[in-house]
């Protein structure tokens, strides 16, 4: 199956994954929030991102919107997995 649009989404979204990481890191250092909103902070800068990336892709808004989402779930899921080790385990024995 080869579907170009979806390549392309996930092309974009992981070129706009790294600017997306950036400004979420920047909105983390530069306010007090709490740690459950950072995922949702992620998602509207990427969504926004993904809005404003107009002269940089020949995509339409619905997969740009598609693109800057992902990136910016994935971003803030990467930044979490790499470099904020948590112990523990998720059920409690």
């Amino acid at each position: 199956m080869n579907n170009e649009a979806l390549n392309n989404v996930l092309a974009f979204a992981s070129v706009l994954a790294v600017f997306v990481m950036a400004l979420v890191q920047l909105v983390k250092n530069s306010l007090v929030l709490p740690r459950n909103l950072v995922p949702a902070i992620g998602l509207v800068i990427g969504l926004l991102v993904g809005a404003v990336a107009y002269p940089f892709t020949d995509m339409n808004l619905v997969l740009r919107l598609w693109a800057g989402g992902l990136a910016g779930l994935s971003a803030t899921g990467l930044f979490e997995l790499a470099f904020n080790r948590r112990g523990g385990s998720t059920k409690d024995e």
